[in-house]
């Protein structure tokens, strides 16, 4: 019955369809109303009939296009549930994901995601970059990495940003440190304390910074490090008391340290997946990205 045409021509049928609307289809589909128009109407010429009544205010589906929509709707549904299936079984046969990750995310969440992923795909191999913000993003540019996990990359022309969660910086300290008997840490709060941060060629730092001298406050850091992971050892050993985004803290009950949200100001990083702009991803890469998208969205 329908010769001459391609499952983006039956896509777009089917959007005209349920939207009843040339311009939220288009939307839907990313593609110019032009385009749609085209795409309906090399449909009809292949079915010989047309498909809808357009007026100024409506679009409706004639007699034929009512009849044709389940036809559309079930050869789309065989050729999707074909193509997983046949993505799945070269997924399980093995592949290679890489990734540049801020090492914040590498140490604590992203294991927990690539357990889940490499239980139901085991022979996906990974390779995991642990790198700064910058260096993330130059590994994505480059090629280097599919994507990145990253909280630099939203104001590129060159690569696309998918938020996947806020990171607020919170306050970590020993357990029976006299701030944590509050609820909440004021940032003026800190100041009779040794403070730990990360030197000034980090991003978090440079985040950090900007936000405080738009409320007017300059903390007194006492130690500088270079990774987030040695502010927290330092922590330990009672030398002070660190301020580092909450991914950065251990997700599970720590024996000794402990957390609290930090306010006036709150600060926050928006943690995200970064990829080239144009550029696909492999489907391990893409499945890997879907299952943490899933999974961040609940976390915490």
């Amino acid at each position: 019955m329908i010769f001459n045409c391609d499952t983006l021509d039956l896509r777009a049928f089917l959007a005209l369809m349920e939207l009843g609307n040339f311009h939220r289809a288009a939307e839907t589909l990313n593609i110019s109303q032009p385009a749609l128009s085209r795409r309906i109407q090399k449909l009809e010429a292949a079915v010989g009939a047309q498909l809808f009544e357009r007026t100024t205010r409506q679009v409706a589906p004639t007699a034929v296009g009512r009849e044709l929509t389940p036809l559309v709707r079930r050869l789309l549904d065989e050729f999707d549930t074909s193509l997983f299936s046949f993505r799945d079984m070269g997924m399980r046969r093995g592949g290679l994901v890489t990734m540049a990750c801020l090492p914040t995310a590498a140490f604590y969440f992203l294991p927990a995601v690539i357990r889940d992923f490499n239980e139901e795909f085991p022979n996906i191999r990974f390779r995991i970059l642990d790198l700064t913000a910058n260096d993330g993003l130059h590994a994505v540019s480059r090629g280097e990495v599919e994507f990145g996990i990253n909280f630099l990359g939203g104001a590129s022309a060159e690569l696309d940003f998918l938020p996947l969660v806020d990171d607020p910086f919170v306050l970590a300290a020993l357990k029976d440190h006299p701030l944590m008997a509050m609820n909440e840490v004021r940032w003026s709060d800190l100041q009779s304390y040794r403070l730990i941060t990360v030197d000034r060629s980090s991003g978090n730092r440079t985040l950090m910074d900007s936000a405080l001298a738009r409320s007017n406050l300059q903390m007194k850091w006492f130690y500088e490090t270079t990774h987030l992971s040695t502010s927290l050892g330092l922590v330990e050993a009672g030398l002070g008391i660190s301020v580092l985004p909450r991914l950065a803290t251990p997700f599970k009950e720590h024996p000794i340290l402990t957390t609290r949200p930090l306010v006036s100001p709150s600060i926050s990083r928006t943690i995200g997946v970064v990829s080239r702009r144009g550029a696909n991803v492999s489907p391990p890469a893409q499945h890997f990205i879907e299952m943490l998208t899933n999974q961040w969205r609940y976390h915490r």
